[in-house]
């Protein structure tokens, strides 16, 4: 990967290395979000997919997930502009708004775990979607889900 990347080129002449190094591994994409249709006001729960692994924070099967999860969203430096559920710490929301990496990224601060030290990953937060039951019953505010640790 070239020496920080993602601060001297756009999201779109990223190489596909330097893609998947922008994910911080908070997990907060990978948790289920309602909307409402009369609105458009966001809602977000902490009911992961079945396939985040909770201490992690991981897909546990990255590289096919779409296979076993149909409507899971592939960002794209097309996208993720757009997608307005992705979380305000998302590194690819971040550098797509014109904004810098906090502190606590891992490409920032050479540490994969710092993202959970920060409170900025939903480590320990969340439930598995089979065991959830209505999705309205699991809404919580951003911060429940780390989303404090914007810096």
């Amino acid at each position: 990967m070239r020496p920080r990347f993602w601060e001297r080129f756009a999201l779109a002449e990223l190489s596909a290395e330097e893609w998947e190094a922008l994910c911080d591994g908070c997990g907060r994409c990978c948790l289920f979000t309602l909307e409402d249709e009369e609105t458009g006001r966001l809602y977000r729960t902490n009911v992961a997919c079945r396939l985040l692994d909770p201490a992690t924070c991981r897909c546990r099967d990255y590289a096919r997930r779409t296979t076993h999860v149909p409507d899971c969203v592939v960002l794209t430096p097309t996208n993720v502009a757009t997608l307005g559920w992705l979380p305000p710490t998302c590194a690819y929301r971040r550098l797509a708004e014109g904004r810098s990496l906090p502190a606590w990224h891992p490409l920032v601060s050479g540490d994969a775990r710092s993202v959970h030290r920060a409170g900025a990953s939903v480590r320990g937060r969340t439930i598995p979607e089979d065991d959830a039951g209505p999705l309205e019953d699991h809404v919580v505010e951003d911060d429940a889900l780390g989303g404090e640790a914007d810096g």
